[in-house]
């Protein structure tokens, strides 16, 4: 509960001070307590993250340069020149990726081996396409959109030589590039070529336009001498039967794996697809360098093995916490305000009052659910004075007394009825590290030990499963009684532990915790005297009552 209300209440507070682009997230899941509280306060629950790695969404290229798959070559070089890419994704009209247009490909379209340049006579193309690409102009005929192979061939020769060329070709493919030459005309126009091109802006006889016309010969005119209008008219073929076979990455691959893939590719560009197969991105080997632009804000928590995973994968720019400091380090300074009161619902609060920035009454609402939550209504002897005075500020300010709202959030769904053993284990983890021993502590709050008795044996099942699953030294659960302030201590692991826990023993592996309701300040300092120190014999703990051992914690906090 404290989790979820100071993450959506801070990144309210974000959004009010004018950050962009701030959301609050979770790690894991709510509860039926933690979903009363949001549908009171009209509120929804955050994002849930599984993790935080980067993923290529994170560096891929949003605004997308891409040529339609009927668009000339010509067209797609002004493109990649213009703004300055190695290649170009081709789509069709659904905006689907066909495939890629290189610049490799291109080279090799216009500068072919030797043994192959003869075959770039042949083009695939519109007659329309090519009257754009040489900024020709139509003459006579209707021009065709339709894409055909056409052969470009240049009357460089007298008539007799150049109808002995034509006939070794099919007429109707060949799109002639010629001057003013009559002869050559008309004796194209007898073999019925598809189309001729007068170069060098010259002009048609009339009586040889008018002949074309019936012949169904199309005649354009080029303002560009035979050289410059022959290489342009290549520049006609579509991007479309030009494309190559491409490697692609959805937005949620993550980027260490896309790395390995582009590594051990010869492209310069991979398309970014959905899942519907539409071009939403485009990466580069270069954006790999590029900064990450999300960053991570944590709040209750501030040690690593808490965090949701990948997040030592992220910039961490702030932390609220309460809690134990737990060996964090950053390569760059951060924010980080540990406050030692009872709730980081608290710390968000005067963090509103550092700002000058009046709480929403439906923010000031789960802030008092969350410091309720987890003071267990200021009961707990984490609860300090500001947890006090700032309840009753949010009170005031949510309109609603917090001894009404703290009833009715105990009142609602007992964890053990409502979670499956697995999940009850899990509900509210904490993971922590000490002396090189790795072990976890949850905690459920019930209205009493009743629905406890029939669940006993399955949740120290699934707390052992747990443990082993993980690796932990050891696991335990916390089940207090928010009543009586008392709580039972399950717990699985390495005997060395177990044997040291210096609570009253209800039966293996449960103990009877009076007076105990305080995971962070309670319990958890009792269970690190109970792991055994490197080169220290091992013996048993010495006992902490309830008043010894926030004593010992305060002076912890106090040194760090």
């Amino acid at each position: 509960m404290d989790s979820i209300c100071s993450a959506l209440a801070y990144a309210r507070l974000k959004q009010l001070l004018g950050v962009p682009n701030v959301i609050a997230g979770r790690a894991g899941s709510t509860n039926a307590r933690i979903d009363y509280v949001l549908r009171k306060f009209n509120l929804e629950p955050p994002v849930f993250f599984s993790d935080v790695y980067p993923r290529v969404r994170d560096v891929m290229a949003r605004e997308i340069v891409s040529v339609a798959a009927g668009s000339s070559v010509y067209e797609a070089i002004q493109l990649i020149d213009q703004k300055q890419l190695r290649g170009l994704p081709v789509t069709n009209e659904s905006h689907q990726c066909l495939g890629l247009l290189s610049v490799h490909k291109l080279t090799q379209h216009l500068f072919p081996a030797r043994d192959q340049a003869a075959n770039t006579r042949r083009i695939i193309a519109s007659l329309g396409s090519i009257v754009e690409t040489i900024g020709g102009t139509v003459i006579s005929g209707v021009l065709s959109r339709d894409q055909q192979e056409h052969l470009l061939m240049v009357a460089a020769m007298n008539a007799d030589s150049f109808s002995e060329r034509l006939g070794r070709y099919n007429a109707e493919q060949v799109v002639l590039l010629v001057g003013d030459r009559e002869d050559i005309q008309m004796r194209a126009i007898e073999a019925g070529v598809r189309a001729i091109i007068l170069t060098g802006g010259l002009r048609i006889l009339n009586g040889v336009k008018a002949v074309a016309m019936k012949a169904g010969v199309v005649v354009i005119g080029s303002p560009h001498d035979t050289a410059t209008t022959i290489l342009l008219a290549r520049g006609a073929v579509s991007a479309g039967s030009m494309v190559e076979p491409f490697t692609n990455f959805s937005p949620e691959t993550l980027l260490d794996s896309a790395v390995k893939t582009v590594s051990a590719s010869p492209s310069a560009i991979f398309p970014v697809l959905s899942d519907e197969g539409s071009l939403v991105g485009v990466l580069t080997k270069s954006d790999f360098i590029k900064p990450q632009g999300r960053q991570l804000i944590l709040v209750d928590h501030n040690e690593m093995s808490q965090a949701v995973p990948g997040a030592n994968t992220m910039p961490i720019v702030e932390i609220l916490d309460h809690h134990r400091i737990g060996g964090f380090s950053s390569t760059a300074p951060v924010h980080f305000w540990n406050n030692p009161v009872g709730s980081t619902c608290t710390i968000v609060a005067l963090c509103f009052e550092h700002a000058g920035v009046a709480i929403p009454p439906e923010i000031a609402g789960i802030l008092m659910a969350g410091l309720i939550s987890d003071t267990l209504n200021l009961t707990s002897p984490t609860t300090t004075a500001t947890d006090n005075e700032m309840l009753k500020h949010l009170s005031r300010t949510a309109g609603l007394e917090a001894d009404v709202l703290a009833q009715e959030i105990f009142s609602v769904g007992s964890p053990l009825l409502t979670l499956t053993p697995e999940q009850a284990v899990v509900a509210d983890c904490k993971e922590y590290e000490v002396h090189g021993r790795r072990f976890s502590i949850s905690q459920i709050e019930e209205l009493g030990f009743s629905h406890l008795a029939g669940a006993k044996d399955a949740l120290l099942a699934a707390l052992a499963s747990y443990c082993q699953s993980n690796g932990y030294f050891f696991a335990a659960l916390l089940v207090t009684d928010v009543n009586t302030q008392n709580s039972l201590l399950l717990a699985s692991g390495a005997v060395e532990v177990l044997d040291r826990i210096d609570f009253p023993k209800q039966k293996a592996h449960i103990w009877a915790l009076d007076g105990i309701v305080s995971r962070k300040k309670q319990l958890l300092p009792h269970l690190m005297q109970c792991l055994p120190h490197p080169g220290k014999p091992s013996g048993h703990a010495a006992h902490f009552s309830r008043q010894e051992i926030p004593v010992m914690e305060t002076l912890r906090t106090s040194h760090l």
